[in-house]
């Protein structure tokens, strides 16, 4: 670079330094620039789904804080799979209509590949189901499925076992599975 006239040595380097700081500012973090491939996928994530083993014993406010606590959890793995990077993850408003029908006769995650349908619905490349199962209130296990939507092969498949039936032990079930499947995906 040539110097401008008349102007001084220190005022130039100064001028290089601060258009290079506007520059290295500007740019995204290294980490975005090397996202997983996955990354690049979306994803359709229905509610959880509870399966009670105990559920003709439980009252009517046991029902209604599970029912809560797999709200909370669908939400939890939802925001966790965006906040990390690991899928886009599709608004299934307008799946809504479809989910709801599927759901009211029988478990998405067993309802041999009906699942497939919400993913198409939404533009999806994955669709992901959860599904918790309490023995008890000690012995619960969550699980998380994704396949993929154009082939229905399963690409991730994991379960985390939780004791207590608490909204913390829930919370710390979810986690367990992304962490989960972030480290299978850096493995790819």
């Amino acid at each position: 670079m040539t110097r401008l006239p008349g102007a001084p040595r220190l005022t130039w380097k100064i001028h290089v330094v601060a258009a290079l700081i506007c520059v290295c500012v500007a740019m995204p973090p290294v980490e975005s620039l090397a996202q997983p491939a996955s990354a690049r996928e979306t994803i359709a994530i229905p509610d959880c789904t509870l399966i009670d083993d105990n559920a003709a014993y439980n009252d009517a406010d046991v029902t209604r804080v599970q029912q809560l606590r797999v709200t909370m959890i669908s939400s939890q793995l939802r925001d966790a799979l965006r906040e990390r990077g690991l899928y886009r993850v599709a608004d299934n408003a307008p799946a809504a209509a479809l989910i709801a029908s599927l759901q009211s006769m029988q478990n998405l995650n067993a309802c041999n590949g009906c699942e497939r349908e919400v993913g198409r619905r939404l533009n999806a490349g994955r669709v992901g189901l959860c599904w918790v199962q309490k023995v008890s209130n000690l012995i619960l296990n969550i699980n998380l499925r994704i396949e993929d939507v154009a082939s229905g092969a399963t690409v991730f498949q994991r379960s985390v076992d939780i004791r207590g039936n608490t909204d913390l032990s829930w919370q710390r079930g979810v986690n367990a599975l992304v962490d989960l499947l972030a480290q299978a995906q850096k493995q790819k």
